[in-house]
């Protein structure tokens, strides 16, 4: 019997079993997760990983919530997980109010992702010699001390169906690359990395996403930028206008608008990693986030996010939700419990991290949409200010509001022209006072999709694959810098 028929078999045999017992709602999700990861180091390969994980979970509400999952991918396995979740559901209702599920349209579908190369069936020879040749060219200097290329790629299918009659496939791929570099004089250390830092960028796309990144070709520039940045002056301190290029803006979107959006940190249920929300309910429709040009976005139907998928794992069909409008703050990410507590509209973001997980509301692809600048005019209209990119550090307090964040390189704009490179650049800010000083962002044209493969949330903890997607914006008057120019 071909795999998919089999799985599909076995979650409509678990569906069954568990409607037989009468539950107020339950589903099952079995995952066939499939991950190779290629690292070369200081010329030489590191590691070659590949991992293939195989499960199910099933959830039951029966008055408040059972889960349990196993790898056990047997009428056998799944009729012991459904015996353990109906068991934890019947010990929850005992400790928690009856929970209540919004109504959703139910869907029988599958869904498989837009790709051109499957990056699984591509040769290993050809990724060695991408990554080997790519980190080759980084090492441009003898102050070049370590040079990294890595390649992943992700492979999810998934069969999902639930008691109100669901039945979803899919069949979803992923994968990235990335070169970074470190330099040192015996007195100071600067890293570069491209296309940006933790790893590279990543797509839902196939291995073409990855040829399309021209590693080879930009290697030897971020290898000059790493050594150039030893001898750049020092950031300047003060207030001046802050230009973000997309892979540092992704970041401050992922942390200040992302994070404080999901409804589990606003409702309490979630608190883990810097984690409850100064968006609380009462300022829905009230709170002026940011300036009128800030529309920010969820939507898991953007193509090639990492955030993109064909339905959550409640089987809600992915869409797009706005979070921000003209600068209002106007929605929420959900789960179906969490939606109908607040009576918002069900967005689409429960999802796990694989089989052995329970969903938690996470974000999709959270995406600033794009403006009617240019970049080039951005900066030709900017006095006195910094250009930032590329993330290097971050921290947020738990309420999402006072964060500080550091990029591995900068510019100084003076007069509406790039003067110099500057090393170590930093800026802080409030989140909604940042969000309403963004007085520029630039069009379709500039706008960039980057993918975050390691959003951490819960205890126990999960990592996620997230989306975000923007182009080059201003913020005017944000303090930058720790010390004297």
């Amino acid at each position: 019997m071909h795999a998919g028929a089999n799985m599909q078999e076995l979650v409509e045999y678990g569906v069954h079993k568990m409607d037989d017992l009468g539950p107020d709602y339950a589903d099952i999700r079995i995952s066939d997760i499939s991950k190779q990861n290629i690292s070369v180091k200081n010329g030489s390969v590191e590691s070659i990983k590949d991992d293939i994980s195989r499960g199910l979970g099933v959830r039951i509400l029966n008055g408040g919530w059972g889960f349990a999952s196993t790898s056990d991918l047997t009428k056998t396995g799944i009729d012991v997980a459904i015996h353990r979740a109906m068991k934890i559901a019947k010990a929850s209702a005992m400790a928690t109010s009856k929970v209540e599920l919004a109504e959703i349209d139910i869907h029988h579908d599958k869904y498989v992702s837009e790709f051109k190369k499957d990056p699984f069936q591509e040769p290993l020879e050809e990724k060695l010699e991408l990554l080997l040749e790519a980190e080759k060219r980084l090492k441009v200097d003898d102050a070049i001390k370590v040079t990294n290329a890595t390649l992943l790629a992700w492979r999810f299918k998934k069969w999902f169906a639930s008691t109100e009659g669901a039945n979803i496939e899919q069949d979803i791929i992923q994968c990235g690359a990335g070169v970074n570099v470190t330099a040192s004089d015996g007195n100071d250390v600067q890293k570069r990395s491209y296309p940006n830092s933790f790893g590279g960028v990543f797509h839902s796309e196939g291995y073409e996403f990855i040829e399309s990144l021209e590693l080879i070709e930009n290697a030897e520039r971020v290898g000059k930028e790493a050594v150039e940045l030893l001898d750049a002056k020092q950031c300047p301190s003060g207030d001046m206008d802050l230009i973000l290029d997309p892979g540092q803006l992704a970041l401050q979107i992922h942390e200040s608008c992302g994070h404080p959006t999901e409804l589990d940190r606003v409702l309490g249920t979630e608190a883990s990693y810097a984690g409850t929300s100064f968006m609380t309910p009462d300022m829905l429709n009230e709170l002026k986030y940011g300036s009128k040009i800030v529309d920010l976005v969820n939507d898991a139907t953007a193509p090639k996010g990492l955030g993109t998928f064909g339905y959550d794992d409640e089987g809600v069909k992915a869409r797009k939700v706005d979070l921000v409008r003209n600068g209002l703050f106007v929605g929420y990410q959900s789960s179906r419990e969490d939606a109908a507590r607040l009576g918002v509209e069900v967005s689409g973001n429960m999802r796990a991290q694989g089989w052995i997980n329970l969903p938690l509301v996470r974000m999709n692809n959270i995406n600033l949409e794009p403006g009617d600048w240019s970049r080039e005019e951005i900066i030709e209209e900017t006095k006195e200010g910094v250009i930032m990119d590329t993330i290097k550090s971050w921290s947020i307090d738990d309420k999402r509001l006072n964060f500080q964040f550091g990029t591995e390189i900068g510019y100084l704009v003076k007069d509406g022209e790039i003067k110099q490179m500057i090393k170590n650049p930093t800026y802080t800010g409030i989140t909604y006072e940042f969000w309403r000083n963004c007085n520029a962002i630039a069009g379709e044209d500039e706008w960039k999709m980057h993918g975050f493969p390691n959003c951490g949330k819960g205890e126990p903890p999960q990592s996620m694959r997230v989306g975000h997607g923007c182009a080059p914006a201003r913020f005017r008057g944000i303090r930058v810098g720790v010390g004297k120019w």
